[in-house]
């Protein structure tokens, strides 16, 4: 039998020459979020690179009318960096917003969305993870291996498992689990 997407993330960078997609797909397969019926198939996670921050932005209300079609089980999530022009993850919801406005995205179904923001790069919480230090007003080093990634990513979810604090967290990266946390306490409730 085969199995249906149930997690759809968008992201920044192109298949095959970012650490995005190997990170993010890691990090979902590593997390097994208790309301995926079954972890068997390949198809589960779908990971749709976008190009640059606005490639991402234009393809996310076509992503919420999709999945709602899709059904109520299926989760889109949305990795976009920062960058200088926004000064946190709410700035950036609030351009997100904008476009699904502008696209005729329902506000309850923009809310259902989960949205995860580096400040500058993912490579800061892949440093952060790895060093358990980054300055977010600098860009991290780029990270050449996709092991370097797939191991950050591991070592993130088994943080997620315990859900214990974690000292020290950069606040974008905080920003981003409060949002995974509030979508898991969402999806444990109905």
């Amino acid at each position: 039998m085969t199995s249906r997407t149930q997690i759809v993330c968008l992201c920044e960078g192109e298949q095959g020459s970012s650490i995005d997609p190997v990170f993010i797909n890691c990090l979902m397969r590593s997390l097994k979020p208790d309301w995926v019926r079954s972890w068997g198939g390949s198809n589960i996670v779908r990971i749709v690179p976008c190009g640059n921050r606005k490639g991402v932005m234009e393809r996310t209300p076509e992503e919420i009318h999709l999945c709602r079609k899709a059904g109520g089980d299926t989760t889109l999530m949305v990795w976009a960096d920062c960058d200088d022009d926004c000064a946190d993850g709410e700035a950036l919801k609030a351009l997100f917003w904008q476009e699904a406005q502008r696209r005729e995205v329902k506000q309850e179904d923009f809310d259902r969305v989960v949205f995860i923001f580096p400040k500058d790069r993912l490579e800061n919480w892949i440093e952060y993870l790895r060093h358990e230090q980054t300055n977010e007003s600098e860009e991290g080093p780029r990270v050449e291996h996709t092991r370097e990634a797939a191991d950050a990513a591991k070592k993130l979810a088994k943080h997620c498992r315990e859900g214990k604090p974690i000292d020290g967290l950069p606040p974008s990266l905080k920003w981003s689990c409060e949002n995974w946390r509030s979508l898991s306490a969402r999806m444990k409730s109905s």
